[in-house]
């Protein structure tokens, strides 16, 4: 190890004791990183909506309009009670507050009238009476929110048995709450608090306190108190963790156990909010009756009055990035209960990406120095490839919430600042030779120069290619009437547009020829499937040249097109370096380059846009193709058995196509037989062709007159229907 390699390692090491250490002390930035990452695991895979029994009685605009402004008299609250009971609602929680007297109360409102009679007006009625009078004996559960005035505490419905010692310190301190009307606390059948992230900076509610402490009590959720009620249940069980004082691990609520975090609050696992969650107050209330569609949402559901209202300000915005209801929230809360689909983050989650982000720190500080920033990089990809899929496949099929940031983030870091050092201190000499080459040697050859013993030699190797040529028809004339410089814009927009075709199924572009293209696949590195990306590639720039036509992207105008010639074929070819000793080229040469290059001359003959000779069609099978005939090509002693290219996979599995294809066999059998019934084939095959391409209608026509291509043609191989059926 020299010495600049030992101060790398050390300096790199620095680096990733800095970052351990500040992973270890979580500044807030790191926790909304991190939050946000959750938010986008839940956008991506959000808990699948069932239709349980929780429903959102809406106090929506339509309600408003109805009924008057909010607030509401208290006696039409009873009423919606009344009905809400009547139509079978399990429980009846209402998240809006009740903590002042009605003002709309008849007898409220002739108190404060000049000379009406004291008696008169205590006999007037009173609307918090009677909607105490209403929730009596009901499911009903009311709310209270936290307040910073007074000391008042709301009574406690429920009982609480625990596992352990009371964990009176573990949930968020409540220091005063907003009082309810003392008949109304008196008769509610549950009592729990509508704080949905009390002390939270953040706008977006990922985390929902299902308890409140004062310290010596317990305060309950009004989902959870609303689930309660409608179980029957009187009493939550709390565990926690035996060797952790003042935790809480998990809420019982009857039959339904709830995992929470340390401090008893819930990760909200939600699904995007829909319609169907909501019954307008106004379909409840309606002075015709209640209809059955209303009745059976209502029966036997745990229902959360609220409002969407957005002048009555109870928008929040959740992980999922839409802002909706808070009383939806509520429901869904009791909805993930139900459903049994929880999110949690395991205690050992921080110690975990600690670690990951120490030891992942370690191996690419080593890398980076003692082999090299490019194997350090797939190292640092990979590293971050298995922090990705471990965090996101513990969140699909466990819930768990494992942070994938913190690793990557500092990984990169890492890897950034080792490279930056060995760039500036170890690699100096280095760089300076590549430098000093890099003005007369593009990267590619550099690279293949640094890694290839005897990479300059000239000469080549014979390896099977497939060898694509690209030529655009009627060049001359298009370039007759185009300016010089108009006819640059137009090939480079065509070429720019085609050759990134080439690239994208890993083929080698060879070279430009005036208004051609050369490419090849399988060199100078092995290539899979080489013949069937090749023809891929041709597929994917017929389409490209339609859309550039339909946009009249070369700017010829009056519906004049650009049509091209593709010619493929499979065979072996000499590929390496050639030239002159001080100038050479990567390119290929042989028979089976100049055979394709014939091909593509061919297609004008054959009036299709992509042929293929046989060996290329062997070896994609899968693509719909029709054989075009045995072509006498230029320079060559003997035919060429090619194949027109009609269309991709899917096409090839059709049923039209697999007509075709068996009528076009029966129609070169009688042309190769000149029987005097290829006439009445021709006309089927060009009815099955039809919709099927553009360029077949032209190819039929021009068939007939090349029947000499099929003589003496040997047997086609049958064509493979869906099922395992052949076609002869």
């Amino acid at each position: 190890m020299t010495r600049a390699q030992q101060v790398g390692v050390i300096v790199g090491l620095v680096i990733v004791a800095i970052l351990t250490i500040l992973r270890a002390s979580d500044p807030q930035l790191m926790r909304q990183a991190r939050e946000v990452a959750f938010d986008e695991y839940q956008r991506i895979a959000p808990r699948a909506f069932q239709d349980l029994p929780v429903r959102v009685i809406d106090i929506d605009e339509a309600s408003l309009k109805e009924f008057g402004q909010w607030p509401w008299p208290r006696d039409r609250m009873a009423r919606l009670v009344d009905r809400l009971s009547e139509m079978g609602a399990a429980a009846i929680a209402f998240d809006i507050l009740f903590s002042e007297p009605d003002r709309l109360s008849p007898r409220t409102v002739m108190r404060d009238v000049v000379g009406v009679d004291p008696l008169i007006v205590a006999r007037l009625p009173d609307n918090d009476e009677i909607f105490a009078r209403s929730i009596a004996e009901k499911p009903v559960v009311l709310g209270f929110a936290l307040s910073n005035d007074g000391s008042a505490r709301p009574e406690v419905k429920a009982g609480f048995a625990f596992t352990g010692e009371p964990p009176f310190h573990a949930p968020p301190r409540i220091t005063g709450a907003t009082p309810l009307r003392p008949q109304l606390e008196a008769n509610a059948a549950g009592i729990g608090h509508i704080s949905l992230n009390p002390g939270d900076p953040s706008a977006v509610v990922r985390t929902v306190p299902l308890l409140l402490s004062d310290g010596r009590q317990l305060y309950p959720n009004l989902a959870i108190e609303a689930l309660r009620v409608a179980l029957g249940a009187s009493t939550y069980v709390l565990a926690n963790a035996a060797d952790i004082p003042d935790t809480i691990t998990l809420i019982r609520i009857g039959d339904f156990v709830v995992p929470v975090t340390a401090a008893g609050a819930l990760w909200l696992y939600l699904t995007p909010d829909r319609a169907d969650r909501y019954v307008s107050a106004r379909q409840v209330l309606a002075e015709k009756g209640v209809s059955p569609e209303t009745r059976a949402a209502v029966e036997g559901s745990i229902v959360f009055v609220g409002t969407s209202a957005a002048g009555l300000q109870d928008i929040r915005t959740t992980a999922l990035g839409q802002n909706v209801p808070g009383v939806s929230l509520q429901a869904q809360i009791v909805e993930q209960i139900l459903s049994g689909r929880f999110l949690s983050r395991p205690d050992w989650a921080d110690g975990l990406e600690i670690l990951s982000i120490a030891v992942a720190g370690i191996l690419l500080v080593l890398l980076t120095t003692f082999v090299s920033p490019a194997m350090a990089l797939v190292c640092g990809l990979l590293v971050t490839a298995l922090a990705l899929a471990a965090s996101w496949l513990a969140f699909l099929y466990g819930g768990l919430l494992l942070d994938p940031l913190a690793p990557i983030v500092s990984g990169s870091i890492t890897h950034f600042a080792a490279t930056a050092f060995r760039f500036l201190v170890i690699d100096r000499e280095r760089r300076e030779v590549r430098l000093a080459f890099g003005h007369y040697l593009s990267p590619s050859l550099l690279y293949r120069i640094e890694h290839t013993q005897d990479a300059l030699r000239l000469g080549g190797d014979d390896r099977e290619l497939t060898v694509m040529f690209v030529d655009i028809r009627n060049f001359t004339e298009i370039s007759e009437r185009l300016a010089p410089t108009a006819v640059v814009t137009f090939l480079n927009t065509f070429l720019d547009a085609l050759s990134g075709h080439i690239i994208a199924n890993e083929g080698t572009l060879d070279k430009f020829i005036g208004d051609s293209i050369m490419a090849f696949w399988n060199a100078p590195v092995d290539v899979g499937d080489h013949a069937a990306k090749a023809v891929h590639a041709a597929l994917a720039m017929r389409e490209t040249l339609a859309r550039l036509n339909a946009q009249d992207a070369f700017g010829f105008g009056n519906g004049q097109t650009v049509g091209i010639g593709i010619g493929i074929h499979t065979g072996l070819a000499c590929v390496g370096n050639m030239g002159a000793e001080t100038h050479f080229n990567y390119s290929a040469v042989g028979d089976t380059v100049n055979v394709a290059a014939r091909i593509e001359a061919a297609c004008k003959d054959v009036c299709f846009d992509i042929l293929v000779s046989e060996s290329t069609a062997k070896l994609a099978p899968r693509y719909a193709l029709l054989e075009a005939g045995a072509l006498a090509l230029k320079g060559k002693s003997t035919r060429t058995r090619t194949f027109a290219v009609v269309g991709d996979e899917d096409l090839a599995a059709s049923a039209s196509f697999a007509a075709l294809k068996h009528v076009h066999g029966r129609l070169i059998d009688a042309l190769a037989a000149q029987s005097p019934a290829a006439r009445e084939i021709l006309r089927e095959a060009k009815s099955h062709s039809g919709g099927l391409s553009a360029d077949l209608a032209e190819f039929y026509r021009r068939i007939a007159r090349r029947a000499d291509h099929f003589l003496q043609r040997p047997a086609a191989p049958p064509h493979v229907l869906p099922g395992g059926k052949t076609l002869h």
